[in-house]
């Protein structure tokens, strides 16, 4: 009889703190890829693929398919390598797996190609799959669902495979807490409402966080891919069981504001509503493909 339950590889990268997984049906070995990592250096404004690579080194070792790339969200610490692996997986399995995130997308690549000044047409059809909460697709024999969890995002997704969810940004290990909601479209009350969704599930159900940032010292200074929804629900330092909206927006709100914004946000954010394809050569004849920064005037 079919297992119900994934093969979950955990692959974690130290420079962003980003947890990547690739989940897979043990039978059929069917997998999808969830957040992956395209490194990128800022000093030298250089990307490299090292990262990806081991995603793919993996994949090819134990013999998966991959039927798609998952995004939770259009992130604002880290470049995605979705369309970096979807080349290389369609040259090695001339089996193309699509690219998907939340429907809500669309607001986030208006929003910020506006701000950014990207072509409309360099955003419109980069990802081959919108998602939709409840939306079910499978892995292989195993079924998937969309768990839609606004709040650090408006277009923020969860996966749930089996009794694992990889809910990305809205929720952290206990001891880190919740998603920062500042970012325009995010909300403190939704994102509220979204762990609520995920503490409405059994409590031996995995939740699998998209980042971790370990305090210093002990066992607890190596990052950790999950803990159970019971765990959460009796440890989270910001949103245990019993903590009430109001307060818990009024101390995230106020947090936010504190927050300097990630190092690698307008790099990011510039190529991930992309899918993680490069922007377009500038005019000039020099072939170079830009991200724009902003520059501040202080005083």
């Amino acid at each position: 009889m079919a297992s119900s339950e994934p093969i979950v590889h955990a692959c974690f990268e130290s420079n962003t703190g980003t947890w990547q997984y690739v989940v897979a049906d043990p039978a059929f070995k069917a997998a999808v890829i969830i957040d992956p990592v395209l490194d990128f250096d800022p000093g030298k404004n250089a990307i490299s693929t090292e990262t990806a690579d081991g995603l793919l080194a993996l994949v090819r070792e134990k013999g998966y398919t991959v039927e798609r790339l998952l995004e939770t969200h259009a992130h604002a610490d880290h470049l995605t390598a979705a369309k970096y692996l979807q080349s290389r997986l369609l040259s090695s399995d001339s089996k193309r797996p699509q690219v998907c995130i939340g429907r809500r997308i669309g607001e986030v690549q208006d929003r910020f190609a506006k701000r950014y000044g990207i072509p409309r047409a360099e955003c419109d059809g980069a990802f081959d799959g919108l998602l939709d909460g409840d939306d079910v697709f499978q892995v292989g024999q195993l079924q998937a669902k969309a768990i839609h969890l606004p709040g650090h995002t408006p277009d923020h997704m969860g996966y749930m495979i089996g009794a694992n969810v990889f809910c990305g940004d809205s929720l952290f290990n206990s001891d880190v807490g919740s998603a920062r909601c500042d970012f325009p479209g995010g909300d403190a009350h939704e994102l509220y409402n979204s762990v609520a969704k995920l503490f409405s599930l059994p409590k031996h159900y995995k939740i699998w966080t998209g980042h971790d940032y370990p305090p210093g010292g002990g066992a607890r200074g190596e990052p950790l891919a999950y803990m159970t929804v019971g765990e959460q629900k009796e440890q989270n330092k910001h949103l245990k069981a019993g903590t009430a909206e109001d307060a818990f927006v009024s101390w995230r709100e106020g947090r936010d504001a504190a927050l300097a914004e990630p190092r690698l946000m307008h790099q990011a954010l510039q190529f991930n509503i992309r899918a993680g394809k490069l922007p377009a050569p500038a005019d000039g004849g020099g072939g170079d493909m830009l991200l724009h920064v902003p520059v501040k005037i202080v005083g």
